[in-house]
């Protein structure tokens, strides 16, 4: 079976993201105030070949786990979805 998994790697909430404060900034400058706190992360999605879905869940944690995200500095959360 084919599944398709959607990933999203974020910071982690304790630590400082330079990306996101200066997007927070430029939001004052074009007139957007009242959008503050801004995270800026990644989106990743990939396709797994897998016997079920709670194999491919696996597949998605390791790859996750040991190249897509760096656990020290970041959070990450998935969906996964039978496709075909």
């Amino acid at each position: 079976m084919k599944f398709k998994a959607e990933i999203d790697v974020m910071p982690l909430e304790a630590l400082l993201d330079p990306q996101g404060k200066a997007v927070s900034n430029s939001m004052i400058n074009i007139g957007l105030s009242e959008i503050t706190n801004v995270r800026v992360g990644r989106h990743i999605r990939l396709f797994v070949e897998a016997a079920s879905e709670e194999e491919a869940k696996e597949r998605v944690e390791t790859a996750c786990k040991k190249l897509l995200a760096n656990q020290i500095m970041e959070s990450y959360s998935y969906n996964i979805e039978k496709i075909q």
